[in-house]
């Protein structure tokens, strides 16, 4: 046929017998009627088209995009999928990466790049800590159980159950922070503590001081919650779930999770708060602690134990409702909220350790990166009286509002620092303004127990007399100067305990310009006061500049028999683990500066001071005391600084901007504060006496000569005969100093 040039005929399979359908009992099925529709349908299914449905026979543009979209979505499913697989492959290769790349356990557990100190009172307790406290290495399993039910309960409910990404709780987070007005991933973040832990980690991406400039810039971009730092969040999670086991990982979330107040770590926190280890904290203890993890810094307890204690209740409520505590324990724990230690309650001793961290080497304290531990001279009972003393006497004879300052030192004789004061309210952030030691103010009369002490060193006695009548000396460069005494009147002939007993200028004046300025400045300088003193007669009257460390360590000279002393704080400082100390410090007494017997007569003519003159309001109902008063011009700093057998203290009061006190002398509130602040420092003291003379033992001066009242030729009777003179004593009065009490 393929030669006929003829149409080819189609191909036609073979007849086969159709097989007899069965019918029941033998019976033949009916034949069906044939018609020609059917035959016509049956010569088209021989031809081999496909019979279509009704539907199917629809055409028109509504089954055209009803196959475009068919179309469309069959391309992005397939997209899709794909998409996913490369997704997915990424995800697993990047988790492989992170894998290799987590080192051993032990490695994580503390990631500080700072070491802590810890500072200890005179009986070895915890008064303070400074840098980045880290308690020790603890293990979720051996902490108190309640403590890491809190931290689930709070932080991942379902930490147990999932790989180590929630994304019912990313979803959560997202529709809350939108709700907020807020951005998709600001805020809540619904991250599993697994997340946390690489957020923790940085995501192994360590710190280098060369790429930031500090630490907490390098801590505040791994806690970035943007889109791409929650994309590398997964695989590294991933990874963590991998290499570690759930325990492993919320072993390092309890020991690197930073707890406020310098803690890092749950037993640095425990410690810090209760004083306790993370191992021993109760219920309420544990829910304290788990509730610092939202905000460190906000519910600090040692910033505000109520906003603690509420945050606490909250942790409570849900260690309750996920069946963590019973009806009875949650109740219990409700009704007995956290307390803090003792020690982190007093919060005791800030302006302290901020002065001991300055004062020691800076590669071990303020720098270091080893954890210290240093032993000092405080104590936390004089330092509580100290406070508690200027509270009283504040709250009693200020209005309310008064934006006054004090300041207050107390120490032992050889210049042991036992407590400080270094203003009115220490908000516990280290580096505060210290008054005590950064505040250099003109000392007023407190400088006038110098004077006495040299005259005393070169012979004089107690009981010499000094003429107290109108003094005018000529200063080269400035003209006459002649001083005036606080009560504007003159006594005569009185002897130099008189003269310091009741303050008096003029007869001070006298005293220095006989023995010579430079030795009066000789011995205040060896005593300890090293600030630069006046050149002018005026250095009689405390013109000069001081600090209230330096001048209470002054005092502690006088009181130890002479010896000048040099104000410490620090005894022993080692490292953590280590028996030996790196330094330690026995003493601060240095040289002596005068005899034991002119120490003995000044003491005894500061007791006066107290007993009968300016400084009464200091008296101790039960025990001797000694101490002088200080006023400077236009009452813009007062003093009073003094000592028992047992311990000196000073006292300081001003405004920091140099504005007038309204009333205020060193005899007012600042000898009030100390009589206050000795009183319940000595209230479980036995009584000694001071080291002093007893006049009425003293033998009889052999050839007693009237102190000389100035030297000749800067002698004159008045203060100048003309309106002039008058004029130019004023102003010199107010360049080189007002009358002082």
């Amino acid at each position: 046929m393929s030669g006929t040039g003829r149409k080819r005929p189609p191909l036609v399979a073979d007849k086969r017998p159709r097989a007899k359908p069965k019918t029941r009992k033998g019976k033949a099925p009916p034949r069906a009627k044939s018609t020609p529709g059917a035959k016509a349908k049956t010569a088209r299914t021989a031809r081999g088209r496909r019979p279509t449905s009704r539907r199917t026979r629809r055409g028109g543009i509504g089954g055209f995009f009803r196959g475009i979209f068919a179309f469309v979505f069959r391309l992005i499913w397939r997209t899709m999928l794909a998409g996913t697989a490369v997704v997915a492959l990424m995800v697993g290769l990047a988790s492989w990466y992170f894998y290799t790349q987590l080192p051993p356990l032990t490695e994580l557990l503390d990631g500080r790049t700072r070491g802590s100190v810890t500072l200890l009172d005179r009986n070895g307790d915890v008064f303070a800590w400074r840098g980045e406290q880290f308690g020790g290495q603890i293990d979720a399993a051996t902490v108190a159980p309640v403590l890491k039910n809190a931290v689930i309960a709070t932080e991942d409910k379902r930490f147990y159950r999932h790989f180590g990404v929630s994304p019912r709780g990313i979803a959560g987070a997202i529709r809350i922070n939108l709700a907020e007005g807020r951005s998709p991933f600001s805020g809540h973040g619904g991250s599993t503590i697994t997340q946390q832990v690489a957020k923790l980690l940085c995501l192994g991406v360590p710190y280098d001081p060369d790429t930031w400039e500090t630490q907490a810039e390098y801590e505040t971009d791994c806690r970035r919650g943007t889109l791409w730092r929650k994309i590398k969040e997964m695989p590294y999670a991933f990874a963590l779930e991998a290499k570690y086991s759930k325990n492993d990982i919320l072993t390092i979330y309890l020991n690197r999770a930073y707890l406020g107040a310098g803690a890092h770590g749950f037993e640095a926190a425990a410690q810090r708060y209760f004083g306790k280890s993370a191992a021993e904290v109760n219920a309420p203890e544990a829910a304290m602690l788990a509730g610092l993890l939202t905000a460190p810094s906000r519910y600090a307890p040692t910033a505000s134990l109520e906003r603690a204690q509420d945050r606490a209740g909250v942790v409570l409520s849900l260690m309750h409702d996920q069946g963590y505590l019973t009806d009875a324990e949650y109740a219990h724990a409700s009704g007995a909220p956290a307390e803090l230690s003792a020690a982190a309650e007093a919060r005791a001793g800030g302006y302290f350790a901020d002065w001991v961290m300055d004062a020691g080497p800076g590669f071990l304290t303020r720098e270091t990166t080893e954890d210290v531990v240093i032993r000092t001279t405080f104590d936390q009972s004089i330092q509580t009286a100290a406070e508690e003393a200027l509270a009283a006497v504040f709250e009693a004879k200020l209005k309310e509002g008064s934006k006054v300052q004090a300041a207050i030192v107390v120490m032992s004789a050889d210049g042991a620092v036992r407590a400080m004061v270094g203003g009115r309210r220490f908000k516990g952030v280290a580096g505060q303004f210290n008054r005590a030691i950064m505040a250099k103010r003109q000392t007023g009369s407190a400088f006038k127990p110098f004077v006495y002490a040299t005259a005393l060193e070169l012979g004089w006695r107690y009981d010499d007399t000094v003429m107290d009548a109108p003094l005018t000396i000529n200063v080269p460069g400035s003209g006459p100067w002649s001083p005036k005494n606080y009560s504007r009147d003159y006594k005569g002939e009185v002897t130099l305990t008189e003269a310091l007993t009741h303050s008096l200028n003029v007869p001070a004046v006298r005293v220095s310009e006989a023995v010579g300025r430079d030795k009066v400045r000789h011995v205040a300088e060896d005593f300890g006061i090293v600030s630069d003193l006046a050149a002018g007669p005026a250095l009689a009257l405390g013109t000069s500049e001081s600090t209230l460390l330096e001048m209470t360590g002054a005092y502690a000279g006088i009181l130890n028999g002479g010896s000048s002393v040099t104000p410490y704080g620090l005894l022993e400082l080692h490292l953590i683990g280590d028996d030996a100390p790196l330094m330690d410090q026995a003493g601060g007494m240095g040289e002596r500066v005068i005899s034991e017997s002119a120490a003995r007569q000044l003491i005894y003519m500061m007791s006066q001071v107290v007993e009968r003159g300016t400084g009464g309001r200091a008296r101790l109902p039960d025990r001797e005391a000694a101490g002088k008063t200080g006023t400077t011009q236009a009452a813009r700093d007062a003093w009073f600084l003094g000592f028992t057998a047992d311990y000196v203290a000073g006292v300081w009061m001003g405004y920091d901007d140099n504005t007038p006190l309204t009333g205020v002398t060193g005899g007012g509130l600042p000898a009030e504060i100390w009589g206050e602040v000795m009183g319940r420092v000595h209230a479980e003291l036995p009584v000694r006496p001071l080291p002093m003379i007893d006049p009425g033992q003293m033998p009889p001066r052999n050839a007693p000569d009237p102190v000389p009242t100035a030297p000749p030729p800067q002698q004159d009777s008045g203060r100048g005969d003309t309106m002039a003179d008058r004029v130019i004593n004023d102003v010199l009065d107010s360049i080189l100093g007002a009358p002082n009490r």
